[in-house]
């Protein structure tokens, strides 16, 4: 068994989130052919067509995406399992596309996500919150972020690995607050 400090427990998870981060890089997908990639539309868009016209429509989110990022993937799982339907849009300048949507570079993470209503929810923001915000949007808030890639956060599970991080709520004025605070993998869900 390997003892480690903090210091360099810290270190190490600091570089596997660099890591992580940067293979959904805008710089990967610049390696990539600039042409559009075919969108992707979750599997539960077929059931929920087939339901009488009596049934609850699941709300829609539009995904931006690297269409080389696999933690994306699983983050559409997620919300798919989750109450929502999910559009997937690979894109190769989604900086530039998130500066337009009003999300800070402090707060940017892998995907961006946008409902029918126009709101963002800018990373691994789990389901449950993005119901929540759904259901009672915040006055001048445009969304929720969860910056970088917290291991554990919904699409980037790592065995029972968790590490403790805020749901941030994006303000219109550029100014943030603090929605939630999870200190266990469980208050995701």
């Amino acid at each position: 068994m390997i003892l480690l400090s903090s210091k360099s427990f810290i270190t190490i998870t600091t570089l596997i989130m660099l890591f992580s981060i940067s293979a959904c890089s805008d710089e990967n997908e610049a390696t990539l052919n600039n042409a559009a990639e075919p969108t992707k539309i979750s599997q539960q868009t077929t059931s929920v067509n087939s339901v009488t016209n009596n049934a609850i429509q699941l709300p829609l989110l539009d995904v931006y995406k690297s269409p080389t990022c696999s933690c994306c993937e699983k983050w559409l799982d997620h919300i798919d399992q989750h109450g929502f339907i999910s559009k997937a849009h690979n894109q190769s300048n989604l900086s530039s596309f998130k500066k337009q949507k009003g999300i800070s570079p402090q707060y940017h993470s892998c995907h961006t996500a946008i409902s029918t209503d126009g709101y963002v929810f800018e990373g691994h923001v789990p389901a449950k919150f993005i119901h929540q915000f759904l259901a009672k949007p915040p006055a001048n808030a445009i969304g929720l972020a969860v910056p970088a890639m917290p291991i554990g956060t919904p699409g980037m599970e790592v065995g029972d690995k968790f590490m403790p991080y805020k749901v941030i709520l994006l303000m219109a004025d550029g100014s943030y607050g603090i929605y939630a605070e999870l200190t266990n993998y469980q208050e995701q869900f």
